[in-house]
């Protein structure tokens, strides 16, 4: 047995321990298919460098092989453009572009999506084609079509795929608008994040499929939401239990800014504690109140900025052990945070499961609780 299949073995049987891989199919996908094809090179990040230095690992080093079969998410593009390749030496910054996800959330991502043979899959975001081969071993090729937004990584992916032995249709394209040539679709899948979910796949998937896919937004707070499509343009859905970041869609990301400058404004006490943005689900729902906004800082010092009104919101300590806000700017954006962050700690601060969203051409609209329970709009 090669260095590579005893790798694929011990991962395997970790994640099944673990409770990760709880199907046999997925199992024999993961046991199949080498990782290293798709992960050729990838970037470590250097503790303790701000901001964050990655140095390139190369097939052959010390450790190449181990970091590939690691349960670790290995970045292979930086800024959308600088591979590992193209650092001869030494360290490089730049913010990750493009990765190979983890295996166990990979894996756990397929089996939430609950795709079963002759089920024909849309996957949104081919990557390094890693989560596509591993579909492809359990569906068939011709049951799976990836797109991908990056040419380049698009064309590394289907190399690997091909010297992986599989042939799935593969698209470089804007995957938000679905399958150009249309199609009839049972499961959607998405490795990126979006801050909606697009109207084209709400008509490519058919009723009574699924639409498995992660919204963030321009705070980049995440959470996974499995949607069954009920007609023509309208979904339902809830969010899943535990902790799943993507990238974000490049057409949904934030537009360029330029650099910040905190200026005078209103000044007042806060009516809530700012560091309950910096839990998972309290970030997302101040994400929720206020989705044009960036967030910024951490702890007692907050800072909120949405470029397209210029309106601000920062946070700080005051003198009495209470906390102040300064905002300016037409959208009172701490306002906003306050109401839904209060109406979730009224609930008792849930995890994400415990929201649902409906999506429909009227608009899509995320629920605390119960549909008629408090919500907020996502940005269409």
């Amino acid at each position: 047995m090669s260095a590579s299949a005893r790798l694929r073995d011990t991962l395997t049987d970790e994640l099944t321990e673990e409770g990760a891989l709880a199907e046999h199919e997925w199992r024999s996908a993961a046991r199949a298919v080498p990782r290293e094809l798709f992960t050729g090179s990838y970037f470590r990040p250097v503790a303790g460098t701000v901001p964050t230095s990655y140095r390139p690992v190369r097939e052959g080093e010390p450790g190449w092989l181990e970091g590939v079969y690691s349960d670790e998410t290995l970045i292979t593009q930086l800024d959308g453009r600088i591979r590992p390749d193209d650092v001869a030496k030494g360290v490089v910054t730049g913010s990750p572009s493009s990765s190979s996800t983890l295996p166990s959330l990979v894996l756990r991502l397929w089996q939430q999506l609950g795709a079963e043979a002759g089920h024909r899959v849309l996957e949104i975001g081919t990557g390094t084609g890693y989560s596509t081969a591993l579909g492809a071993h359990r569906l068939g090729d011709t049951n799976l079509t990836s797109i991908e937004y990056d040419p380049v990584v698009g064309g590394a992916a289907a190399a690997a795929l091909k010297a992986a032995g599989f042939a799935p249709r593969l698209i470089i394209g804007d995957g938000l608008r679905g399958d150009p040539d249309g199609g009839r679709y049972d499961r959607l899948i998405a490795t990126c994040s979006v801050r909606y979910i697009p109207l084209p796949w709400l008509h490519q998937v058919r009723p009574g499929g699924r639409i498995l896919v992660t919204l963030s937004g321009w705070s980049y707070a995440n959470a996974l939401a499995l949607l069954d499509v009920t007609g023509p343009g309208e979904a339902m859905g809830r969010f899943l239990p535990g902790y799943t970041s993507f990238m974000i869609a490049r057409p949904h990301d934030r537009p360029p800014r330029p650099t910040l400058a905190l200026l005078p404004g209103d000044e007042r006490p806060s009516r809530i504690n700012p560091t309950k943005l910096d839990s998972w689900t309290g970030g997302w729902v101040a994400q929720l109140a206020a989705p044009s906004a960036e967030r910024m800082g951490a702890g007692a010092e907050q800072i909120l900025w949405d470029v397209s009104t210029g309106s601000q919101a920062r946070t700080a300590r005051d003198p009495n052990g209470g906390w102040s806000v300064v905002q300016r700017g037409p959208v009172r954006l701490w306002d906003r945070v306050e109401e839904a962050v209060q109406r979730w700690q009224a609930a008792g601060e849930p995890h994400q499961e415990a929201f649902g969203i409906a999506v429909s051409a009227a608009g899509q609209r995320v629920w605390l609780g119960a549909e008629e329970g408090p919500g907020w709009d996502l940005p269409i």
